[in-house]
Order: structure tokens, then sequence, then C-alpha cells
């Protein structure tokens, strides 16, 4: 049969994700940061976007078990954004909402303001302070870290006089990582410089002897002895124990005392010391302003045992499309090709107050049954930690697993015991044994946790024994799945623990 081109008219159905769709979906997953700076992406390029500076916060509550809003008559009315019918004909439910320990499927949702959002459990920064301070107050305690470079340059003005020696300074300054490491060897620098090793060593040395101590070290061992040098606590058995870390890895404390030739009790205070000392030097120093974590949700308890959840309204751009200025516009537009801009503006404006609104309220959803499920968490700690994955989440608040997925990345939500990213509450089951309901992983690594923290010299926990008290207390686990949480806390093995157990006991003798 001979092939022969022709053309064939067919229907069919498919799915097809339109921009505007594909927009919402891309705001769901950004932070709050990433989404200030898409708004004023957008700020700048749509002239009929404006920001709502008088806005109260109206998506500061909502019910997540209310029906979603989604009249786009009620988008486009831009003077009922600041009242309460407004608000709740907007968020598609009334303005309480409270979750109660012995009814969990009812909720109701408390309008608050930002007024009445304390920040509970410290601060969120190396500034420390609280959100209502306002702007000015926030920021004035946030400072501007002078860089490791900048310090280590004036450093080197003022001790090295010779030009030669400060350009090699400078060279080997460049050299320094962000820990405080010379990442380049000395003899490249030497070659590119057209000087010998010797030369580059000595300035090294000056540079070595600059603040923080330990800097332009090359390995982790010479970093600790530029340290113990300034402390005059470099001895020869210390320089024994820097030359063996390796075995201080593994609290082979019994070959260190052979070696350096000292007791139990100097060994231990050895070490000891050694874990006093900074082997990243450079973290102290930073170019940015330090960076804080801003939760997206409030938890609070209420006095009657319920929970309340509210968004942060300072993470919630607030959004209008200025309706006036468009029919300004409108009628002094001259040809169709400036028609056809304005009414693009129009409509990306439009959609992305309702994305906004929609991120608002899925957020708050998601949020809400987090509480629902996880009430006892918030209300005696992480050993009551549920195992808890996202399709119970979604089918609970009728949306799809990858919308909660995109919902709880980036997110943070704070209550009494912390600031959490909201995935740290997606935990996988552990079984119980015989008939008993599942133990949370993230439950269970707390429990192992806090069994190490109680040990005693004499009774060292190994992997086995732990495995045999967790199924004691209801929990099926292998030892393998003990071994790999152990590890993920950064809990040597059983017998590196007794090892340095013993040590200690003896040093405290």
């Amino acid at each position: 049969m001979a092939m022969m081109p022709r053309m064939e008219l067919r229907q069919g159905q498919s799915l097809v994700m339109t921009p505007q769709l594909l927009q919402a979906i891309k705001l769901l997953q950004l932070s709050h940061l990433e989404l200030q700076n898409f708004v004023e992406t957008e700020l700048e390029r749509n002239p009929l976007l404006e920001r709502d500076e008088a806005g109260d916060g109206p998506f500061a509550t909502e019910a997540s078990n209310g029906p979603l809003a989604t009249d786009a008559e009620s988008f486009a009315k831009a003077e009922s954004l600041n009242t309460l019918e407004g608000m709740e004909s907007r968020l598609g439910t009334g303005l309480d909402n409270v979750f109660s320990p012995e009814q969990p499927s009812a909720a109701r949702v408390e309008a608050a303001g930002p007024d009445s959002l304390p920040i509970v459990g410290g601060s969120y920064g190396s500034s420390g302070g609280s959100f209502d301070e306002g702007p000015e107050g926030f920021e004035s305690g946030l400072s501007v870290e002078l860089s490791l470079h900048d310090h280590l340059q004036a450093q080197l003005d003022l001790a090295v006089t010779d030009p030669a020696g400060r350009l090699i300074g400078r060279h080997l300054i460049d050299a320094v990582d962000d820990a405080g490491y010379l990442c380049e060897p000395v003899a490249d620098i030497a070659a590119r410089l057209g000087v010998t090793e010797e030369r580059v060593e000595a300035v090294l040395r000056v540079v070595q002897a600059f603040d923080p101590s330990g800097i332009a070290a090359r390995d982790v061992a010479e970093c600790l002895a530029i340290q113990l040098r300034d402390r005059d606590r470099f001895d020869p058995a210390m320089q024994m124990l820097v030359a063996n870390l390796p075995l201080v890895a593994k609290r082979d404390f019994a070959a260190l005392k052979r070696l350096c030739g000292v007791d139990d009790e100097d060994v231990a205070d050895m070490v000891a010391e050694i874990r006093r000392l900074d082997p990243k030097p450079g973290r102290a120093f930073g170019g940015s302003a330090a960076e804080t974590v801003i939760p997206d949700v409030f938890i609070r308890a209420a006095p009657d045992g319920s929970w309340l959840v509210d968004l942060n309204p300072e993470t919630l751009p607030r959004l209008l499309v200025n309706q006036t200025y468009h029919a300004r516009v409108t009628k002094a537009a001259r040809n169709d090709e400036e028609k056809s801009f304005i009414a693009e503006c129009l409509q990306t404006a439009n959609w992305l107050t309702r994305s906004l609104e929609q991120r608002a309220r899925t957020i708050l959803k998601v949020a809400s049954e987090i509480v629902r499920q996880q009430d006892g968490f918030f209300a005696h700690g992480v050993e009551h930690l549920r195992p808890l994955n996202l399709k119970t989440v979604a089918d609970a608040i009728g949306m799809h697993e990858s919308t909660v997925s995109r919902v709880t990345s980036n997110k943070y939500l704070t209550c009494a015991r912390g600031v959490f990213e909201m995935k740290y509450f997606f935990s996988a089951a552990i079984a119980a044994t015989g008939y008993g309901e599942a133990h949370s992983a993230e439950a269970v690594r707390f429990r192992i946790k806090q069994m190490i923290d109680e040990e005693i010299p004499s009774d060292v926990l190994s992997d086995d024994a732990i495995v045999a008290r967790l199924k004691s207390g209801g929990i099926e686990i292998a030892r393998r799945t003990v071994a790999k949480y152990r590890e993920s806390l950064k809990i040597p093995s059983s017998m590196e623990r007794r090892r340095e157990k013993v040590a200690m006991a003896h040093a405290g003798r």
C-alpha cells in the first residue's frame, strides 16, 4: 500500500494548563521572601497594580472546612477589602477559627490583627526582638557584619608595610574561603607572583597571627594548632593529640593516652579543650544581614484549650487593582495596540490578586489541618507527634497531594515549642507491636535520643538494647533503622560513647 500525505480532522480532549494556572501554582510554592520579590517585579511592570497600604490583613484567618470563594465579582470590588462582609465573602467563611481537641472536626476562626499576634518561643534570629516593634525596631536589631576578607585586609595594612609583602598578603587573603581556610596551595601563589615559596610562607605566618585565631590554616590540624599556640597550650602532648585527630573522632582514649604519655584525667582535659576550639573560624564573619526565619502561620493556645491558627500578615502582600486609573487610561488609549496592552495589564492584575488570595486561603487550610492532626504535638511535645502523610491532609481538605506539597515547601509556623517548617509535621509511620497505633518516625527518633542522653558509663546502650527497649514500649523497629536514626542525630556508636563516658568519669574523680 502506497504512503501518501493527507489531511485528517480529529476531535479529542486533553488537559491544558493556562498561563494563569501556572502562575497560581508557582506562587503557591514560593517562600514569603521569594513572593515579595515576585510582587515587586509585578508592581514595576504593571501600572494598574498598587499596594493596599491601608489594608487590615484580609487573609488573617479562615476555617479549614469552609468553602472556597471563587466568585470573580468579589475580587473586582476593591471597596469591599476593608469591610467585615467583604473579608468573609472573599475567604468564603466567617472570621472565627478555633480547633478544640474535644471536637477535632469543628472549626471557627478568630479574627486577629497583627498587634494581637505575639511571637511565642523567643526571637527568630541573632538580632532578638519581636515583630511588633515595627520595621524600624526590627531592622535596627540587624547589623551588617564586616566581611572576613575586609577584616583581614585591615589587619594586613597595619601589620605589613612592605608593598611586596602586602601584595602577597592580599593574594593569600583572597584565597581564604568562608570557613577561614587557605584553599590554594602556597606553591601556586608563589608561581603566580614570581616569588619564592619561602617568601609566601613568611607572609602566611603573619596572616595566621591575625584575628580570628586559626585563620588561613591549610587543614583542621593546623587550624587547631594555631589556636592552641595563641592560648600557650601547644605543648608536646597536645601536639601529639592534634597529630592524631582521627583517634579523637573515634574516641579511642586508650590509644591517645599511650601516644601522648598522659593519664586518663589529662587526656580527657585535652580532648575537652580541643572541642572548645573553633574548627571554622571564618564563620563568625559575613557580608550580609543575619538571616531570620519569619513564620507564615501563628499557632496559639486559647484559654479553653483549643488552638488559634492565624496567618502572619507580614508575609502576605496586599495588592489592589486601580480601577479608576484603568478607566482613565482606557479612555486615553489612541490605538488598538495601547488598548490591548491595557486589557492585558488588567487581566494580569486580576489574576495576580486572585492567586494571592487563593494562596493565603490554601496555606491556612493546610496549616489548620496540620494542627488538627498533630494536636498532641502542640499540647505535649515531639513524643506525641503522629505519623502523617500528604495524602491524609489532602483528603481532609479536598485538595491534591501536590498542592499540599507545594504549600508546605519553604513555609514555617511558630508555636510555643518554637519555629518549625511545615514539612516537619509529615513523618513516616513506625509499626507498633501487636495491634497498637503506629508511631511517628520523628517521635521514635526523639525517644532514641532521650534514651542515649540518660545513659550512665556502666550501662551504655547498644543498638540492639535500644531495639529491645523500644519493643517493650510497643514500637516495632529493626536494628538497622535504629542505627540510621542514631547516625542522623550525629550520635556515635555505643563503643565510642562508652570510651568517652569512661574517660570523663576517670577525669572527674
